[in-house]
């Protein structure tokens, strides 16, 4: 039920298949991979406070009070985290959620009814098309160009079916690395307050930015004027994906977002899906997880400036710009297609790095690759990549 309205590259067919049986195939043969498209920082070396997961044990987690919009002192807590980005928010504002894929599909069920549309940019992860269809929503791709940054295309929004009820935006973009500014956030506003959008603002990697241009825009909601959403959530902020805690901050109009916050209430009560022990332990860890999150923010500017490096040794190979988040895209000849280069690396190099298409870049010839692994690893990896990419197929 997915339509688009920009012409977009169709990967080989089969080819996610082919490559992912190539990595079982290797990794039940024993052989050991190096993982380039790492997501999760618990498995990349990360040092972790010791003691950090004792704050679940704490005895008040024994006394099961629900609450739909989560324990107040843990969206306290959460207020707090917007406070050190510079944004005051109320925490009667905050809903928690299990996660932002959770919060997706309530926003869906509060938005849309089956058969209404969600705007979702592309290139992006292939996540919201999967959340839609469970919500029996449809998706429509708006283009993220590529200009010297990957800019919102205007242009790609303006024919938006009339059953469009919300634009959704990841800032910064995965895998662009590219922040919202504050000149595309005004055009979005003026289109969500012509057509009676929504706009979610989905900001798990606001917390790493690298070179994030000056008119760069977080925290969305807080002032949006519109009925708007920022979506957040600890596996990001402080590198907990495990402790399943995420948050979305509710904006816009009072009236407007009172009556969002009264329909989320009943959806969040339906569920009760955040467990007791994390909301208890909620300021504690986000407190102490800080010194993960700047582990993590050290680690991938350190293999950001390696890749730069290794990069220069290789012109044929270009790495685009990068304004936040943990994933870097690099322009490779387009002498074999991606798929072809990808298993390529993994038969002959043992590394596994993402194909463009997965992400739906626009053409050849592009790997992703994620900058969280541990950097001697990683530059190892990486240089292992551009001289295969600068091969002759």
């Amino acid at each position: 039920m997915t339509r688009t309205l920009i012409s977009t590259r169709i990967p080989p067919h089969g080819a996610i298949n082919r490559i992912t049986r190539a990595v079982e195939r290797l990794r039940a043969a024993g052989e050991s991979l190096v993982d380039l498209t790492a997501s999760n920082p618990t498995s990349v070396g990360i040092t972790y406070p010791a003691g950090l997961v004792n704050t679940l044990a704490d005895p008040r987690a024994l006394t099961y009070a629900p609450e739909p919009f989560g324990l107040l002192t843990a969206r306290e807590a959460i207020a707090a985290e917007f406070a050190r980005r510079g944004t005051r928010v109320d925490p009667a504002h905050l809903v928690l959620s299990a996660s932002t894929s959770e919060a997706y599909s309530w926003l869906f069920k509060l938005l849309c009814d089956p058969g209404d549309t969600v705007l979702i940019p592309q290139p992006s992860y292939p996540l919201f098309e999967h959340l839609t269809r469970l919500e029996g929503v449809s998706t429509v791709g708006y283009r993220l160009s590529f200009h010297g940054r990957w800019e919102i295309d205007v242009g790609s929004l303006a024919d938006a079916p009339a059953r469009t009820r919300a634009v959704l935006v990841v800032s910064p973009g995965n895998p662009t690395g590219s922040f919202l500014t504050r000149r595309e956030l005004e055009m979005l506003l003026g289109l969500c307050r012509e057509r009676q959008w929504a706009l979610i603002v989905d900001e798990v990697f606001a917390d790493y930015p690298l070179e994030p241009p000056e008119n760069a825009v977080v925290d969305v909601a807080a002032d949006a004027g519109v009925l708007a959403f920022t979506l957040g959530g600890a596996s990001k902020s402080v590198g907990l994906p495990q402790m399943k805690l995420g948050w979305s901050l509710v904006g816009g109009p009072p009236a407007e977002r009172e009556a969002a916050l009264n329909a989320l209430e009943l959806v969040a009560d339906t569920f009760l899906s955040v467990g007791t022990p994390v909301q208890v332990a909620a300021p504690r860890l986000l407190a102490e997880g800080a010194v993960v999150r700047a582990a993590i923010h050290a680690r991938v500017r350190q293999n950001l400036a390696a890749a730069r490096v290794l990069a220069r040794q290789q012109p044929s190979c270009s790495l685009l710009p990068v304004e936040g988040g943990w994933s870097l895209i690099v322009r490779v000849p387009a002498t074999r297609s991606e798929e072809t280069l990808v298993l390529e690396l993994l038969e002959r190099d043992r590394v596994l790095v993402h194909p463009g298409f997965f992400f739906d870049l626009p053409h050849e010839a592009f790997l992703v690759i994620s900058l969280l692994p541990p950097p001697p690893v990683f530059a190892d990896a990486f240089a292992r990549v551009l001289l295969q990419a600068n091969s002759v197929a």
